[in-house]
């Protein structure tokens, strides 16, 4: 491949030729289709790409009678069934380009491709432009290759930046969108959950959903139906409806207080989802449907203890599954699951329907995906792997987790015949993260679900600044991955999180009772921190929100120094000035926050912000020195 031709996911074969193709303002697009309808937006994506690049706006056709010498681009639907769905042939000859498939979507990843071409290749000579002529056939390992986005977890994305993010995934061949909702969507029969979310409505949905129809990215809805209900359990007229008020011990190796799960063996609990899914679904045209069940935690500490003294946990949980399943099947939909909890009883996944769709989830670069899907591949099940950006819990990202995290997922789903590759974008104990942080999870989890081998050794820094950022120089890439491995330099990582993440979420002698770290492990990480921004200086953003991109960098790696500086209070050396040194972080926090919340507004809804920050003000009041 050209070394200045940059293109994601790398197609699966490309041959280059020593010609090119002279490209004159004149030209036309021809949509030869028996539907030509169905490839007008396709059409229109390029029409928009090349008049940005060239301002040359080429008209298009449909008429199969348009003389040849006319034609620039030829979209062509071939008839018969696809050998390679949503594959497609891309050519670029002296007297013009086609891209070929034998269906729409391979059509438009086919553009895809060309826009990039473009984007990396063009040469401006006067009174026109040229491209390199070449051929690449190419077509997908998964069928589906899809992103969560956690909506639920405080940060609700303003409308503007769930297209701006389609656009972004769908360039990259992405096509399947789920949004994780717990109490984020705005239930008319239900107010009193949503009030203070900015949630999502229906007519937002409906919107969305059509965006995503129009570049073949299927939007698909998720509810909460068992764990996680806190946000509906709080309420007194749900709270009769939850496992346990009382504690239990979180995944996340806390005693923690519930309510957190629904009971499973109340009728209520299934009558409260017989309710949401009959307001939700409707609003989706997808007929898949991700219902959660994950991390069901508290089951059997509560109301439902004997029931599982007597059937076992893994038998209650079955039953619970199977009773949402029958409504989810009942509604036209095929019902998908997280499937944490029942890969425990791995005695049970027979029991399962066989048109279930599983959802193997894990979230470390070991986590043992060939073990867990060859359990699914035995019982005849469909499944997905579902790795993570690994973003969360962070603060600044995780990269080296995140790409053997990925590839781990890639690797064994192609192994053991998953249908799909769904990548997981968090947001636990405040979604503190910034969206750009999670680009290189999603740019790499793109590569490997389209064609793993040819993208296994991918330039990941150069890809991600090129197609993520729009920065040539590559600065804002190595800027993203640097600052995301600056968790590796403090010498402990902890299961799925980081050690500054942890210490700004938890009082200072909390985080001293579990993490005891020496002074020199937060000067390491400082180090690495300025190390990592050095180069932002040289980046060249191409991208309206180019401000904002380093204006959000700028205050994750702040914060990232800000953590730092409480583990220099915690470890108190010697001739350490802790009073104004409490002062300073005091003042610096109080800058931090100012400005967080206003990145925060420049993405996302009010709804959340004030839990969020409220734990980070909650680090600020550590700083107060007491008069007496």
């Amino acid at each position: 491949m050209s070394q200045n031709m940059m293109v994601l996911p790398l197609p699966r074969h490309m041959q280059l030729a020593d010609h090119e193709f002279m490209m004159p303002p004149e030209k036309l697009i021809l949509l030869n289709s028996s539907r030509p309808q169905a490839l007008r937006f396709t059409a229109t994506r390029f029409q928009r790409a090349l008049k940005a690049i060239t301002r040359m706006n080429w008209e298009i056709v449909t008429s199969t009678a348009t003389p040849t010498e006319q034609i620039g681009l030829t979209l062509r639907l071939l008839p018969g069934p696809a050998v390679h769905p949503q594959g497609y042939k891309l050519e670029i000859t002296p007297e013009g380009m086609i891209v070929s498939s034998q269906d729409e979507a391979g059509i438009y990843y086919g553009i895809c491709t060309l826009i990039q071409v473009l984007d990396s290749s063009i040469k401006n000579k006067g009174d026109h432009y040229s491209l390199p002529c070449l051929r690449i056939d190419d077509w997908p390992d998964y069928p589906i290759r899809g992103v969560m986005l956690d909506i639920s977890r405080d940060k609700v994305p303003t409308t503007k930046t769930l297209f701006e993010l389609v656009d972004l995934l769908s360039g990259w061949k992405i096509n399947q969108l789920q949004l994780y909702i717990e109490h984020t969507f705005a239930y008319r029969n239900h107010p009193e959950v949503w009030e203070n979310s900015s949630p999502m409505t229906g007519q937002e949905i409906l919107e969305l959903d059509a965006y995503c129809r129009d570049r073949y990215i299927e939007l698909v809805p998720q509810q909460q139906s068992a764990g996680h209900m806190q946000r509906w359990l709080i309420h007194d007229r749900y709270a009769h409806l939850a496992e346990t008020h009382g504690y239990f011990m979180a995944p996340w190796g806390e005693q923690t207080q519930g309510p957190f799960s629904l009971c499973p063996i109340d009728p209520g609990s299934v009558e409260l989802m017989r309710q949401l899914y009959n307001e939700l679904l409707p609003h989706f045209t997808s007929k898949m449907f991700n219902v959660c069940l994950d991390e069901t935690t508290d089951l059997g500490v509560g109301r439902s203890k004997e029931a599982c003294e007597k059937l076992g946990i893994g038998g209650v949980y079955l039953d619970y599954l199977l009773k949402i399943y029958r409504e989810v099947k009942a509604r036209g939909y095929t019902m998908q699951f997280w499937g944490d909890v029942l890969i425990q009883h791995p005695e049970l996944i027979s029991e399962l329907p066989q048109d279930i769709i599983v959802l193997e989830w894990g979230y470390e670069a070991n986590h043992p995906f060939s073990e867990h899907c060859d359990s699914y591949a035995v019982a005849g099940l469909p499944f997905y792997v579902c790795p993570g950006t690994s973003a969360w819990g962070s603060v600044a990202g995780r990269t080296n987790n995140a790409l053997g995290n990925l590839l781990n997922a890639a690797e064994n789903g192609l192994k053991y015949g998953a249908i799909g590759y769904l990548n997981t974008d968090w947001g636990d104990f405040g979604h503190w993260q910034v969206l750009p942080i999670s680009y290189i999870g999603f740019a790499v989890g793109a590569a490997y679900s389209w064609a793993l081998e040819v993208n296994r050794d991918l330039n990941v820094r150069h890809a991600v600044s090129w197609h993520a950022f729009r920065d040539r120089t590559g600065a804002m890439g190595d800027v993203a991955y640097d600052l995301g491995n600056v968790y590796r330099s403090l010498g402990f990582e902890p299961f799925c999180s980081s050690v500054l993440f942890w210490i700004l979420l938890w009082p200072l002698e909390k985080f001293r009772a579990f993490i005891n770290l020496p002074l020199d492990a937060y000067r390491r990480a400082e180090s690495a921190i300025e190390e990592s921004m050095v180069p932002i200086a040289k980046a060249k953003i191409e991208r309206p929100d180019s401000t904002l991109i380093l204006d959000e960098y700028r205050n994750t790696a702040r914060l990232l120094r800000h953590a730092c500086r409480r583990g220099l209070l915690l470890t108190n050396s010697k001739g350490f000035d802790v009073a104004r040194f409490q002062r300073e972080l005091d003042t610096d926090m109080g800058e931090i926050i100012a400005e967080y919340k206003r990145i925060w507004l420049a993405r996302n809804r009010p709804g959340g912000l004030k839990d969020s920050v409220g734990r980070l003000e909650a680090r600020r009041t550590e700083y107060t020195i007491s008069d007496s």
